[in-house]
């Protein structure tokens, strides 16, 4: 049996992951049932290692600050008529770590030994770090 694996993905056109979720929240692209679906180019090929747990780890700004759990892939057709790979998401996002990240083109894998943890829940009346701050503490073992 395949174990998991993880997608890291660039979040362009937005530079929070409160950005990210009022996209969502809005109707970004949805599959049949509704929930958010990602557009890439490419087919990943470890498509079971992805579903067997697999979380997409969003990148803003040079830094891994969320992540939504993989459901599904399914095929998408772009207006162009490419054929693409629609990644079905998890409409909750879940703040991760902040983790820095080099620039890159589209996705990559992400084992999960080298993916950042999750963050415990906010409380209600909890102000959020900038995430300048938040990665700072993270560094030094605070976070």
């Amino acid at each position: 049996m395949a174990g998991c694996i993880h997608l890291v993905k660039l979040c362009v056109g937005t530079d929070s992951v409160e950005a990210l979720e009022d996209w969502q929240a809005r109707g970004a692209a949805r599959d049949a049932d509704g929930r958010p679906v990602h557009v890439t180019r490419m087919w990943p090929r470890r498509e079971a290692e992805l579903l067997a747990g697999g979380s997409l780890y969003w990148v803003f700004r040079g830094t891994i600050l969320a992540r939504q759990r993989i459901l599904g892939l399914l095929p998408v057709r772009r207006g162009d008529g490419a054929q693409c790979c629609g990644v079905a998401l998890d409409p909750i996002l879940v703040r991760t770590e902040p983790q820095p990240r080099s620039a890159f083109q589209g996705w990559r894998y992400l084992k999960p030994s080298d993916a950042p943890r999750d963050l415990a829940p906010s409380r209600p009346g909890d102000d959020a770090l900038p995430p300048e701050l938040s990665a700072a503490l993270a560094e030094i073992g605070l976070r």
